[in-house]
């Protein structure tokens, strides 16, 4: 038997001991069906209940159980340690669901190091949780990638990725496999308030004129807001960068969004900016120092604000209320651009 398909097997045997302790004896695994074999590691609707508590058995986690799933002994010894660090003396779920993802012993252990708080998680929490990101369009291959470089997305509640989806699908009207491109490039949004992702949205759509299939190509996401709008700004002081104009149309051709995004500094300013890092640094001192003097007059009007009587309070409120409408129809009249 070759080492693969040992390490595989002994994942099987040790998920069924954990899954179906009084199934099927240990040493009948190997003339099981295969489709048998499989249906641990599907989803909790072609699993059948366990029927008493009794059946309920929960494992001590040793170094032994963890080397015949296929871990060496010092990834062994690291999981274990980590386990008993997490307060996790039995049987991790989240062993079970990444071997399940078709992670190898390796690729498991990464993402434990990455996230150790999985090790806390349900597996009824996880399973949903992967669930549901496969609804998203994170199919085969697109998961476990973005499972094994960013394992903070299974440590999210599915409530909080759903928000950030309809965020994208409705605030922004990004298409299905759009939003899906975004979740799979650039997964930390779920760390972001929703309100920021709108915005930044907002200011790639009305203030440069780019559609959402640029913002996906463009991979907008991984960039701060703060660098998005010192590249654009210092292109269009510089007047490399105009904003289009109700049709679409500008007097000069911009360069696309992901040409001067996607790409490091250096061959920002060489081959879009044609400037030197001198400019651009001074430039961005200035943009701070705006930012700052922004700040400093919001502080000062919030002060004055709270000097006013209650009508002026309601004033406002009923001001900020207007203007949220007419942004809200804004974005619903929002036009196809190019």
């Amino acid at each position: 038997m070759g080492s693969q398909a040992h390490t595989a097997l002994g994942i099987l045997r040790w998920t069924w001991k954990t899954c179906f302790p009084k199934c099927v004896p240990v040493k009948e695994l190997p003339r099981l069906p295969l489709i048998l074999l499989h249906r641990p590691l599907c989803s909790s609707q072609l699993v059948p209940p366990l029927s008493t508590p009794a059946q309920s058995v929960r494992r001590e986690l040793t170094m032994q159980s963890l080397t015949e799933m296929g871990f060496s002994e010092s990834q062994a010894e690291m999981v274990y340690e980590a386990a008993n660090k997490n307060r996790c003396k039995h049987d991790t779920p989240v062993l079970t669901v990444l071997f399940g993802l078709g992670l190898t012993p390796g690729s498991v252990l990464k993402v434990l190091e990455k996230c150790p708080e999985l090790y806390s998680l349900k597996e009824t929490q996880l399973q949903q949780r992967v669930m549901n990101l496969r609804k998203l369009g994170l199919l085969e291959g697109s998961l476990q990638r973005v499972i094994s470089h960013y394992p903070q997305i299974l440590s999210f509640p599915v409530k909080r990725v759903s928000a950030v989806s309809r965020v994208f699908r409705e605030k922004c009207q990004f298409t299905a496999q759009q939003m899906a491109d975004i979740l799979r490039d650039s997964p930390h949004v779920l760390e972001e308030e929703s309100a920021h992702l709108e915005y930044m949205f907002q200011y790639v759509y009305f203030r440069m004129g780019c559609s959402q299939a640029e913002m996906v190509k463009a991979k907008l996401y991984r960039v701060s807001l703060e660098e998005l709008r010192c590249r654009h700004g210092f292109l269009e002081r510089r007047g490399l960068y105009q904003t289009p104009d109700k049709k679409g149309q500008t007097l000069i051709l911009n360069p696309r969004l992901k040409d001067f995004l996607s790409i490091s500094e250096d061959i920002f300013l060489t081959s879009v900016a044609n400037a030197t890092q001198e400019e651009f640094n001074v430039f961005q001192k200035l943009v701070a120092r705006e930012q700052e003097e922004e700040e400093q007059g919001e502080e000062y009007s919030s002060g004055d604000d709270n000097d006013n009587d209650d009508d002026d309070d309601d004033d406002d409120v009923t001001q900020r209320h207007v203007s949220f409408k007419k942004k809200t129809n804004q974005r619903a009249r929002m036009p196809e651009r190019r």
